[in-house]
């Protein structure tokens, strides 16, 4: 089984029990770290690659010790300038050994993301919160708009009531004129006759 890590801008292909020479880190010797950034992982013969990590991996190890590593030469010359320079580098790395492979189960956080990720929750207990109010506010603005609905609705029929109601007074009205007209007819041609014979005697 191995795996291959990020670190330091580099990758890493490791087993259990190989000792690295990484990047330096700022860790003492002794002192345990562990590596989130997995990004392939070779268990039983398959090959699980990541996107871009790989989740629930991690890989144990040991500072060793923090170390130089080769002395680099730097030489500097231009011709017919009468210039050259010659500088040297050591670059300061940190020698690691791996104690082991974690995959299929969540791998032990490191102290600072679980200080990254305490206000997170509290984040998530604040939002939990005002969720639970907007949907109160919610609630209560929905009883008091059906409440409005069933007073408007209520009102609406007494006003139907009432139209209809003066609908059937002014067709019983109308319904008494034209009756009182119908006599009033009846009775003209009467008076006409009685005119009429009086004016041939």
């Amino acid at each position: 089984m191995f795996a291959v890590i990020k670190t330091g801008g580099k990758q890493y292909r490791t087993q259990e029990g190989d000792v690295l020479q990484i990047e330096k880190l700022d860790k003492e010797k002794g002192q345990k770290i562990i590596f989130d950034e997995i990004l392939l992982i070779e268990d039983n013969g398959k090959a699980v690659i990541g996107t871009p990590l790989v989740k629930d991996a991690s890989v144990k190890a040991v500072v060793l010790e923090n170390i130089k590593g080769k002395k680099i030469v730097v030489f500097k010359k231009k011709r017919r300038k009468r210039y050259k320079k010659k500088t040297g580098h050591r670059q300061q790395l940190t020698k690691v050994k791996i104690e082991e492979i974690v995959y299929g189960k969540p791998g032990v956080k490191s102290v600072k993301k679980m200080k990254e990720g305490a206000p997170k929750a509290k984040e998530t207990e604040k939002e939990a919160a005002s969720k639970k109010q907007i949907a109160v506010k919610k609630t209560a603005k929905g009883a008091v708009s059906e409440k409005k609905k069933t007073e408007g609705k209520a009102e609406k029929k007494v006003v139907t009531q009432k139209k209809k109601t003066k609908m059937e007074s002014k067709t019983k009205s109308e319904k008494k004129t034209q009756s009182k007209t119908g006599k009033k007819s009846q009775s003209l041609p009467a008076a006409e006759k009685k005119s009429v014979s009086a004016k041939k005697e």
